[in-house]
Protein backbone atom coordinates (compact mmCIF):
# COMPACT_ATOMS: atom_id res chain seq x y z
CA UNK A 1 0.00 0.00 0.00
CA UNK A 2 1.41 3.58 -0.81
CA UNK A 3 0.83 6.09 1.54
CA UNK A 4 1.70 10.01 1.56
CA UNK A 5 3.59 11.40 4.95
CA UNK A 6 1.30 13.67 6.51
CA UNK A 7 4.41 15.38 8.44
CA UNK A 8 6.16 17.15 6.03
CA UNK A 9 5.10 20.58 7.01
CA UNK A 10 5.89 22.12 10.41
CA UNK A 11 2.90 23.65 12.92
CA UNK A 12 3.74 27.08 11.46
CA UNK A 13 2.46 25.83 7.92
CA UNK A 14 6.30 25.93 6.26
CA UNK A 15 8.19 23.12 4.78
CA UNK A 16 9.64 20.33 6.99
CA UNK A 17 13.03 20.09 4.94
CA UNK A 18 14.56 17.28 6.60
CA UNK A 19 11.49 15.44 6.47
CA UNK A 20 11.07 15.73 2.84
CA UNK A 21 14.44 15.16 2.32
CA UNK A 22 14.55 11.28 3.94
CA UNK A 23 11.62 10.77 1.10
CA UNK A 24 14.31 11.57 -1.73
CA UNK A 25 16.72 8.61 -1.51
CA UNK A 26 18.73 9.56 -4.25
CA UNK A 27 20.14 13.08 -2.79
CA UNK A 28 21.94 11.22 0.14
CA UNK A 29 25.13 10.16 -1.93
CA UNK A 30 27.77 11.49 -2.68
CA UNK A 31 29.44 12.42 -5.98
CA UNK A 32 33.38 12.54 -6.63
CA UNK A 33 33.66 12.12 -2.56
CA UNK A 34 31.30 15.57 -1.81
CA UNK A 35 28.02 15.45 -0.56
CA UNK A 36 25.32 15.53 -4.13
CA UNK A 37 24.20 19.22 -4.32
CA UNK A 38 21.36 18.74 -7.42
CA UNK A 39 20.42 21.92 -8.87
CA UNK A 40 19.23 20.77 -12.27
CA UNK A 41 15.61 20.68 -11.36
CA UNK A 42 14.46 22.21 -14.22
CA UNK A 43 16.07 19.42 -16.26
CA UNK A 44 13.92 16.82 -13.79
CA UNK A 45 13.33 16.51 -11.46
CA UNK A 46 13.77 13.87 -8.07
CA UNK A 47 11.66 11.42 -7.31
CA UNK A 48 10.01 10.57 -3.90
CA UNK A 49 10.22 6.86 -2.44
CA UNK A 50 6.81 6.92 -2.53
CA UNK A 51 6.67 7.21 -6.64
CA UNK A 52 9.21 4.55 -6.85
CA UNK A 53 7.06 2.37 -4.65
CA UNK A 54 4.02 2.86 -6.89
CA UNK A 55 5.73 1.89 -9.97
CA UNK A 56 7.29 -1.02 -8.18
CA UNK A 57 3.71 -1.96 -6.94
CA UNK A 58 2.17 -2.27 -10.21
CA UNK A 59 4.67 -4.73 -11.64
CA UNK A 60 4.86 -6.30 -8.45
CA UNK A 61 1.04 -6.84 -8.03
CA UNK A 62 -0.90 -5.72 -10.94
CA UNK A 63 0.91 -5.80 -14.09
CA UNK A 64 -1.19 -6.62 -17.05
CA UNK A 65 -2.50 -4.38 -20.19
CA UNK A 66 -5.00 -2.16 -19.58
CA UNK A 67 -9.24 -1.53 -21.13
CA UNK A 68 -9.23 -5.15 -23.41
CA UNK A 69 -8.94 -7.43 -20.74
CA UNK A 70 -11.58 -9.02 -18.39
CA UNK A 71 -9.64 -10.74 -15.37
CA UNK A 72 -8.83 -9.28 -12.40
CA UNK A 73 -5.11 -8.16 -12.90
CA UNK A 74 -6.23 -6.44 -16.15
CA UNK A 75 -9.15 -4.28 -14.26
CA UNK A 76 -7.13 -3.22 -11.25
CA UNK A 77 -4.44 -1.87 -13.95
CA UNK A 78 -7.17 0.15 -15.66
CA UNK A 79 -8.59 1.36 -12.45
CA UNK A 80 -5.05 2.41 -11.36
CA UNK A 81 -3.97 4.02 -14.46
CA UNK A 82 -7.75 5.72 -15.62
CA UNK A 83 -7.15 7.02 -11.54
CA UNK A 84 -4.33 8.95 -12.79
CA UNK A 85 -6.40 10.69 -15.57
CA UNK A 86 -8.99 11.60 -12.70
CA UNK A 87 -6.26 13.13 -10.59
CA UNK A 88 -4.34 15.42 -13.65
CA UNK A 89 -8.34 16.51 -14.13
CA UNK A 90 -8.36 17.89 -10.93
CA UNK A 91 -4.63 19.14 -10.86
CA UNK A 92 -5.02 21.64 -13.68
CA UNK A 93 -9.07 21.88 -13.37
CA UNK A 94 -9.80 20.65 -16.44
CA UNK A 95 -13.65 20.22 -17.13
CA UNK A 96 -13.81 16.67 -18.13
CA UNK A 97 -11.67 13.69 -17.52
CA UNK A 98 -12.14 13.04 -21.38
CA UNK A 99 -9.80 15.88 -22.13
CA UNK A 100 -6.83 14.55 -20.77
CA UNK A 101 -4.59 12.56 -22.55
CA UNK A 102 -1.23 10.52 -21.88
CA UNK A 103 1.43 11.01 -24.01
CA UNK A 104 5.49 10.74 -23.87
CA UNK A 105 6.16 13.89 -22.38
CA UNK A 106 5.38 17.51 -23.36
CA UNK A 107 7.19 17.49 -26.98
CA UNK A 108 4.61 14.87 -27.71
CA UNK A 109 1.63 16.91 -26.22
CA UNK A 110 3.18 19.37 -28.89
CA UNK A 111 3.79 17.80 -32.08
CA UNK A 112 0.53 15.68 -31.03
CA UNK A 113 -1.09 19.26 -32.04
CA UNK A 114 1.05 20.49 -34.88
CA UNK A 115 0.16 16.98 -36.90
CA UNK A 116 -3.09 16.64 -36.37
CA UNK A 117 -4.84 20.07 -35.68
CA UNK A 118 -2.27 22.16 -37.43
CA UNK A 119 -2.01 19.93 -40.91
CA UNK A 120 -5.88 20.78 -40.30
CA UNK A 121 -6.44 24.10 -39.84
CA UNK A 122 -3.38 25.71 -41.26
CA UNK A 123 -2.65 27.25 -45.02
CA UNK A 124 -0.05 29.14 -46.55
CA UNK A 125 -0.19 32.76 -45.30
CA UNK A 126 -1.40 31.54 -41.95
CA UNK A 127 0.63 33.16 -38.71
CA UNK A 128 1.59 30.79 -36.18
CA UNK A 129 3.03 33.21 -32.97
CA UNK A 130 5.40 31.91 -30.54
CA UNK A 131 8.07 33.68 -28.16
CA UNK A 132 11.34 34.52 -27.89
CA UNK A 133 11.68 32.34 -25.07
CA UNK A 134 10.75 29.12 -26.28
CA UNK A 135 11.93 25.49 -26.03
CA UNK A 136 13.18 23.88 -29.30
CA UNK A 137 10.00 21.19 -28.22
CA UNK A 138 7.64 24.42 -28.48
CA UNK A 139 9.51 26.34 -31.51
CA UNK A 140 10.99 23.42 -33.94
CA UNK A 141 7.48 21.40 -34.39
CA UNK A 142 5.78 25.02 -35.61
CA UNK A 143 8.88 25.53 -38.13
CA UNK A 144 8.51 21.84 -39.25
CA UNK A 145 4.32 23.32 -39.66
CA UNK A 146 5.15 26.13 -41.24
CA UNK A 147 7.46 24.24 -44.08
CA UNK A 148 4.64 22.01 -44.66
CA UNK A 149 1.77 24.52 -45.27
CA UNK A 150 3.47 27.57 -46.06
CA UNK A 151 2.49 29.41 -42.61
CA UNK A 152 4.26 31.62 -40.75
CA UNK A 153 6.40 31.45 -37.60
CA UNK A 154 6.27 35.10 -35.64
CA UNK A 155 7.88 35.70 -32.75
CA UNK A 156 6.70 37.68 -29.93
CA UNK A 157 9.38 39.69 -28.50
CA UNK A 158 10.92 40.26 -24.91
CA UNK A 159 13.30 42.99 -23.22
CA UNK A 160 16.93 42.08 -21.92
CA UNK A 161 15.22 41.09 -18.30
CA UNK A 162 13.54 38.11 -20.14
CA UNK A 163 10.04 40.06 -19.90
CA UNK A 164 7.66 39.81 -22.94
CA UNK A 165 6.85 43.10 -24.55
CA UNK A 166 2.82 43.54 -23.85
CA UNK A 167 3.12 46.47 -26.46
CA UNK A 168 3.87 44.06 -29.43
CA UNK A 169 0.59 41.61 -28.35
CA UNK A 170 -1.27 43.74 -30.71
CA UNK A 171 0.83 44.12 -33.39
CA UNK A 172 2.18 40.24 -33.48
CA UNK A 173 -0.97 38.47 -32.36
CA UNK A 174 -3.18 39.95 -35.51
CA UNK A 175 -6.26 38.77 -37.47
CA UNK A 176 -3.51 36.33 -39.64
CA UNK A 177 -2.51 34.52 -36.39
CA UNK A 178 -4.20 30.72 -36.09
CA UNK A 179 -2.27 29.77 -33.34
CA UNK A 180 -0.82 31.32 -30.55
CA UNK A 181 2.09 28.70 -28.78
CA UNK A 182 3.84 30.11 -25.90
CA UNK A 183 5.78 28.47 -23.04
CA UNK A 184 4.20 29.31 -19.38
CA UNK A 185 7.58 29.47 -17.37
CA UNK A 186 10.91 29.84 -19.71
CA UNK A 187 13.36 26.72 -18.74
CA UNK A 188 16.35 29.37 -18.63
CA UNK A 189 15.15 32.41 -17.50
CA UNK A 190 12.75 31.42 -14.37
CA UNK A 191 10.03 33.93 -16.29
CA UNK A 192 6.30 33.60 -15.87
CA UNK A 193 4.35 34.64 -18.85
CA UNK A 194 1.03 36.60 -18.53
CA UNK A 195 -0.12 33.52 -20.53
CA UNK A 196 -4.03 34.26 -19.58
CA UNK A 197 -3.52 37.88 -20.86
CA UNK A 198 -1.68 36.25 -24.75
CA UNK A 199 -4.86 33.40 -24.47
CA UNK A 200 -7.17 36.08 -24.47
CA UNK A 201 -5.47 37.99 -27.13
CA UNK A 202 -5.86 34.93 -29.09
CA UNK A 203 -8.93 34.59 -28.89
CA UNK A 204 -9.98 38.05 -29.80
CA UNK A 205 -8.69 37.26 -33.26
CA UNK A 206 -10.05 34.14 -33.64
CA UNK A 207 -6.54 31.90 -33.36
CA UNK A 208 -6.25 28.60 -30.88
CA UNK A 209 -4.07 28.34 -28.02
CA UNK A 210 -1.60 26.11 -26.99
CA UNK A 211 0.34 26.72 -23.85
CA UNK A 212 3.95 24.69 -23.14
CA UNK A 213 3.28 23.83 -19.02
CA UNK A 214 6.64 22.01 -18.70
CA UNK A 215 8.59 24.29 -15.98
CA UNK A 216 5.57 25.34 -14.60
CA UNK A 217 3.28 22.94 -13.43
CA UNK A 218 5.70 21.80 -10.65
CA UNK A 219 5.50 25.34 -9.37
CA UNK A 220 2.45 27.42 -10.39
CA UNK A 221 -1.48 26.43 -9.23
CA UNK A 222 -2.71 25.35 -12.55
CA UNK A 223 -6.24 25.70 -13.87
CA UNK A 224 -6.56 25.32 -17.68
CA UNK A 225 -10.47 26.87 -17.20
CA UNK A 226 -9.53 30.08 -15.94
CA UNK A 227 -6.43 30.64 -18.08
CA UNK A 228 -9.04 29.63 -21.40
CA UNK A 229 -6.33 27.51 -22.74
CA UNK A 230 -7.12 25.47 -25.57
CA UNK A 231 -4.06 23.06 -25.10
CA UNK A 232 -1.74 22.76 -22.31
CA UNK A 233 0.90 20.21 -21.47
CA UNK A 234 3.26 19.14 -19.16
CA UNK A 235 5.48 16.29 -17.97
CA UNK A 236 5.61 14.19 -15.48
CA UNK A 237 9.22 13.88 -14.62
CA UNK A 238 9.70 17.79 -14.32
CA UNK A 239 6.93 17.01 -11.48
CA UNK A 240 8.33 14.74 -9.19
CA UNK A 241 7.24 11.75 -11.24
CA UNK A 242 8.64 9.11 -14.16
CA UNK A 243 10.28 10.04 -17.35
CA UNK A 244 8.31 9.07 -20.50
CA UNK A 245 5.04 10.43 -19.45
CA UNK A 246 3.08 13.03 -20.50
CA UNK A 247 -0.35 14.75 -20.72
CA UNK A 248 -1.95 16.87 -22.87
CA UNK A 249 -4.77 18.40 -22.00
CA UNK A 250 -7.41 19.89 -24.98
CA UNK A 251 -10.93 21.22 -24.76
CA UNK A 252 -13.43 18.98 -25.58
CA UNK A 253 -14.63 20.55 -28.59
CA UNK A 254 -11.09 20.66 -30.31
CA UNK A 255 -10.35 17.32 -29.66
CA UNK A 256 -13.27 15.80 -31.14
CA UNK A 257 -12.87 17.53 -33.98
CA UNK A 258 -8.76 16.22 -34.34
CA UNK A 259 -8.28 13.27 -36.64
CA UNK A 260 -6.22 10.83 -35.21
CA UNK A 261 -2.41 11.50 -34.24
CA UNK A 262 -1.41 7.56 -34.39
CA UNK A 263 -3.11 4.15 -35.92
CA UNK A 264 -3.04 1.06 -34.06
CA UNK A 265 -4.81 -0.96 -31.08
CA UNK A 266 -7.27 1.23 -28.72
CA UNK A 267 -7.77 4.22 -30.84
CA UNK A 268 -10.41 2.57 -33.14
CA UNK A 269 -13.88 1.58 -32.41
CA UNK A 270 -14.20 -0.69 -35.10
CA UNK A 271 -12.11 -2.08 -37.90
CA UNK A 272 -12.95 -3.66 -41.25
CA UNK A 273 -10.97 -4.92 -44.44
CA UNK A 274 -12.66 -1.77 -45.95
CA UNK A 275 -11.85 0.74 -43.83
CA UNK A 276 -12.21 2.01 -40.23
CA UNK A 277 -13.97 4.30 -36.90
CA UNK A 278 -12.03 5.47 -34.51
CA UNK A 279 -13.05 6.03 -30.90
CA UNK A 280 -14.14 8.20 -28.49
CA UNK A 281 -11.71 10.90 -26.44
CA UNK A 282 -9.64 10.57 -24.97
CA UNK A 283 -8.62 7.04 -26.67
CA UNK A 284 -8.45 8.12 -30.02
CA UNK A 285 -4.92 9.77 -29.13
CA UNK A 286 -3.85 6.76 -27.02
CA UNK A 287 -3.22 4.33 -29.84
CA UNK A 288 -0.98 0.78 -28.69
CA UNK A 289 -0.03 -0.09 -24.71
CA UNK A 290 0.61 3.17 -23.02
CA UNK A 291 3.29 3.47 -20.60
CA UNK A 292 0.95 1.79 -18.19
CA UNK A 293 3.29 1.80 -14.68
CA UNK A 294 4.70 5.38 -15.13
CA UNK A 295 1.04 6.61 -15.75
CA UNK A 296 -0.09 5.14 -12.51
CA UNK A 297 3.17 6.36 -10.43
CA UNK A 298 2.49 10.27 -11.84
CA UNK A 299 -0.79 9.74 -9.11
CA UNK A 300 1.73 9.17 -6.34
CA UNK A 301 3.51 12.16 -7.18
CA UNK A 302 0.50 14.58 -7.99
CA UNK A 303 -0.24 13.29 -4.36
CA UNK A 304 3.04 14.11 -3.23
CA UNK A 305 2.93 17.70 -4.64
CA UNK A 306 -0.67 18.09 -2.78
CA UNK A 307 0.27 16.84 0.33
CA UNK A 308 2.61 19.64 0.38
CA UNK A 309 0.89 22.66 -1.07
CA UNK A 310 1.84 24.71 -3.94
CA UNK A 311 1.75 27.87 -1.52
CA UNK A 312 4.09 26.39 0.83
CA UNK A 313 6.51 25.05 -2.15
CA UNK A 314 6.39 28.60 -4.12
CA UNK A 315 7.44 30.24 -0.49
CA UNK A 316 10.08 28.01 -0.11
CA UNK A 317 11.33 28.18 -3.23
CA UNK A 318 11.25 31.81 -3.73
CA UNK A 319 13.26 31.83 -0.61
CA UNK A 320 16.11 29.65 -1.91
CA UNK A 321 15.98 32.03 -5.57
CA UNK A 322 16.67 35.27 -3.61
CA UNK A 323 19.25 33.68 -1.06
CA UNK A 324 21.01 32.21 -4.45
CA UNK A 325 20.70 35.53 -6.25
CA UNK A 326 22.35 37.60 -3.59
CA UNK A 327 25.34 35.63 -3.01
CA UNK A 328 25.60 35.18 -7.13
CA UNK A 329 25.55 39.26 -7.51
CA UNK A 330 28.55 39.35 -4.88
CA UNK A 331 30.76 37.39 -7.27
CA UNK A 332 33.06 39.66 -9.52
CA UNK A 333 32.68 39.24 -13.09
CA UNK A 334 29.19 37.14 -13.21
CA UNK A 335 26.18 38.47 -15.45
CA UNK A 336 23.16 37.29 -14.24
CA UNK A 337 20.39 35.94 -17.24
CA UNK A 338 16.91 36.29 -16.58
CA UNK A 339 15.70 38.77 -13.67
CA UNK A 340 12.28 38.47 -14.23
CA UNK A 341 9.75 40.78 -12.08
CA UNK A 342 8.07 37.32 -11.80
CA UNK A 343 10.05 34.36 -12.43
CA UNK A 344 10.05 30.93 -10.70
CA UNK A 345 13.15 29.44 -8.93
CA UNK A 346 15.72 29.16 -12.01
CA UNK A 347 18.62 31.43 -12.11
CA UNK A 348 21.11 31.26 -15.38
CA UNK A 349 24.35 33.15 -14.94
CA UNK A 350 27.77 33.34 -17.43
CA UNK A 351 31.08 34.71 -16.66
CA UNK A 352 33.29 36.67 -19.65
CA UNK A 353 35.89 34.61 -19.00
CA UNK A 354 34.69 31.15 -17.89
CA UNK A 355 33.17 29.03 -20.21
CA UNK A 356 29.61 27.10 -19.12
CA UNK A 357 30.78 24.11 -19.88
CA UNK A 358 34.35 24.12 -17.58
CA UNK A 359 32.57 25.71 -14.95
CA UNK A 360 29.62 22.70 -14.76
CA UNK A 361 32.65 20.06 -14.99
CA UNK A 362 34.38 21.76 -11.99
CA UNK A 363 31.47 22.20 -9.91
CA UNK A 364 30.31 18.62 -10.51
CA UNK A 365 33.82 17.88 -9.26
CA UNK A 366 32.38 19.25 -5.94
CA UNK A 367 29.55 17.42 -5.90
CA UNK A 368 27.20 20.24 -7.30
CA UNK A 369 25.27 19.35 -10.26
CA UNK A 370 23.61 22.19 -12.58
CA UNK A 371 23.26 22.75 -16.22
CA UNK A 372 24.95 24.15 -18.92
CA UNK A 373 24.85 24.91 -22.31
CA UNK A 374 21.91 26.50 -24.07
CA UNK A 375 19.19 24.65 -22.41
CA UNK A 376 17.01 23.99 -25.97
CA UNK A 377 16.70 27.75 -26.65
CA UNK A 378 19.34 28.83 -28.84
CA UNK A 379 16.88 31.06 -30.68
CA UNK A 380 17.04 32.75 -26.80
CA UNK A 381 20.89 32.54 -26.45
CA UNK A 382 20.93 34.54 -29.83
CA UNK A 383 19.00 37.18 -28.39
CA UNK A 384 20.57 36.79 -25.11
CA UNK A 385 24.37 37.48 -27.02
CA UNK A 386 25.72 34.53 -25.70
CA UNK A 387 26.63 30.63 -26.81
CA UNK A 388 25.20 29.50 -23.70
CA UNK A 389 24.80 29.91 -19.77
CA UNK A 390 25.19 28.22 -16.85
CA UNK A 391 21.89 27.28 -14.70
CA UNK A 392 20.83 26.12 -11.42
CA UNK A 393 17.19 25.90 -10.46
CA UNK A 394 15.88 24.47 -7.39
CA UNK A 395 13.06 22.40 -5.65
CA UNK A 396 11.32 22.24 -2.32
CA UNK A 397 14.48 19.34 -1.49
CA UNK A 398 16.99 22.21 -1.73
CA UNK A 399 18.83 24.02 1.16
CA UNK A 400 20.34 26.86 1.49
CA UNK A 401 23.67 25.11 3.00
CA UNK A 402 23.25 23.59 -0.14
CA UNK A 403 23.56 27.04 -2.24
CA UNK A 404 26.77 27.80 0.11
CA UNK A 405 28.41 25.00 -1.22
CA UNK A 406 27.25 25.46 -4.63
CA UNK A 407 28.69 29.27 -4.35
CA UNK A 408 31.94 27.73 -2.62
CA UNK A 409 32.33 25.83 -5.88
CA UNK A 410 32.16 28.31 -7.83
CA UNK A 411 34.92 30.44 -6.28
CA UNK A 412 37.34 27.60 -6.71
CA UNK A 413 36.56 27.64 -10.26
CA UNK A 414 37.18 31.24 -10.51
CA UNK A 415 40.67 30.64 -8.62
CA UNK A 416 41.83 28.23 -11.06
CA UNK A 417 41.02 30.64 -14.07
CA UNK A 418 41.95 34.13 -12.68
Amino acid sequence: MITINTDLLTTDGTLNIERIREDFPILHQEVNGKPLVYFDNAATTQKPIQVVEALTAYYLNDNANIHRGIHTLAERATAAFEATRDSVKTFINANEREEIIFTRGTTEGINLVASTWGITNLKAGDEIVVSAMEHHSNMVPWHMLAQRTKAVVKILPMNDAGELLPEAFDTIITSKTKLLACVHVSNTLGSINPVKQLIAKAHAVGAVALIDGAQAVSHLDIDVQDLDADFYAFSAHKLYGPTGVGVLYGKRAILEAMPPYQGGGEMISEVTYEGCTYNELPYKFEAGTPNIADVVALKAAIDYVNSIGKAAIRAYEHELLDYAVSKLKNIEGIRLIGTAKDKVSVQSFVFADIHHQDLGIILDKEGVAIRTGHHCTQPLMGRLGVTGTSRASFAFYNTKEEIDQFIAAIHKAIKLFR
